[in-house]
């Protein structure tokens, strides 16, 4: 119950807060239609359905791998797709991947039973870091069998606490859990929690999927042959604090560079031309292309080439390790360069990993950035991290399948 009532007031910030922020407006208009959305899909639907549940866009990438594997081997199944963020929704609503793509209703007992009898899933699947209440209680009362998949489980959770055992008690309720490391199995069998398989994680099929799909830029191809022999550093998912640490450097070393902030708006774009002088961006240049022949820095004020971007780059940057998370450095990795980020990174396996195997630089301020990039500024040492770095990735292959064979 009182889980129950936190859930309510939770909605009723959400619907406050939406007088003011784009997002929580975002989110109240989905929430409005979700129901309506559902019964026009399914009223028509006399197929098996699988429900996958994904946060936001990252815990989506993570389990697209496992959706279009199950599209291919068995497209007799309907599959709903649904979003708790708005950051997630918002991007992939229209994608032909599933047959329906919703917000998650908020976690009250009367939305979580409207929900499960619209769609009446035969399984459903969660990513990672998803762990509401009602919803797997309800599922578990209605034994369709509720799976995690690319879950990390680390001491300092919550559910290790010694006054949490209640909420370790919904672990149980999933069918099965498949985690991304040895780690996480032995900590969950500590507490009597036994139905776990290291399976490893599925970003890293999707990061080969993303590479064997990329698009050519034409505008970076430029800006890499402009560049002849001076490397090209990837600035990828870049904020403010980021560019703290890497922007002196830059600006003193013979190299060139390429910014993908992770949000930027005329401000942004403003301030990274001050810290860059001569600066270009990327929709100035498709205007001119000649502009990228003599710049020093480009500034990618658009989305959605990021995941392409790497492959004309020497090395990378991953931003947000200096904020509130690292952001994906698979991506970068998996292009076959050596990869720098900031040290908050203990929630990410991969960057012990990547650092360990000699192709991940943790940096700490910008004088360790200074001595990493500059070690990277020697080509055999760049070329050889990068090897570790694609190595380390097709190491990991393979949890989609795994997962795949037990689930369907």
């Amino acid at each position: 119950m009182l889980y129950s009532a936190g859930i309510y007031v939770y909605a009723g910030g959400v619907k406050l807060a939406s007088l003011r922020h784009p997002k929580a407006r975002k989110m109240v208009a989905g929430h409005r239609e979700v129901f309506t959305r559902l019964k026009q899909a399914v009223d028509s639907w006399r197929e098996p359905v699988v429900w996958l549940h994904a946060a936001s866009l990252g815990e989506f990438e993570q389990g697209r791998p496992l959706l279009e594997m199950l599209r291919r081997e068995h497209p007799e199944k309907r599959i709903v797709l649904s979003f708790f963020s708005p950051s997630g929704y918002e991007v992939r609503k229209d994608w032909k991947g599933a047959d329906a793509v919703v917000y998650l209703p908020f976690d009250t007992p009367r939305n979580v039973r409207r929900f499960l009898d619209i769609i009446r899933p035969e399984k459903a699947i969660f990513v990672k870091y998803e762990f509401w209440r009602n919803y797997l209680y309800a599922l578990w009362d209605r034994n369709v069998p509720t799976y995690l998949i690319s879950a990390v489980f680390r001491k300092d959770q919550a559910f290790f606490r010694r006054s949490s055992a209640w909420y370790r008690q919904w672990l149980k309720l999933y069918s099965h859990i498949y985690v991304q490391d040895e780690g996480s199995r032995t900590l969950l069998e500590r507490y009597g929690i036994e139905n776990v398989t290291v399976a490893g994680d599925t970003r890293f099929d999707r990061v080969i999927d993303i590479m064997r799909q990329r698009r050519e830029i034409p505008l970076l191809e430029r800006f890499r042959r402009a560049a002849g022999e001076k490397p090209v550093i990837m600035a990828g998912s870049s904020w403010p604090e980021d560019e703290k640490v890497y922007a002196y450097w830059v600006n003193g070393h013979d190299v060139r560079l390429v910014i993908a902030p992770h949000e930027f708006d005329d401000a942004r774009i403003a301030r990274l031309k001050e810290l860059f002088p001569g600066a270009v961006t990327y929709t100035g240049a498709e205007k001119d292309p000649s502009l990228v022949d003599s710049a020093k820095v480009l500034v990618m004020d658009c989305f959605g080439l990021l995941s392409s971007a790497y492959t004309y780059a020497d090395m990378a940057y991953v931003g947000g390790g200096f904020g509130a998370g690292l952001h994906n450095i698979n991506e970068a990795a998996v292009y076959g360069i050596p990869v720098i980020y900031g040290p908050n990174n203990r929630k990410f396996i991969e960057a012990r990993e990547l650092r360990e195997a000699g192709g991940g630089f943790e940096v700490t301020d910008a004088d360790t950035f200074a001595k990493t990039a500059g070690v990277l500024l020697d080509e055999e040492t760049r070329r050889t991290a990068g090897k570790k770095a694609s190595a380390y990735i097709r190491s990991k292959l393979g949890a989609t399948d795994r997962i795949f064979r037990d689930l369907f």
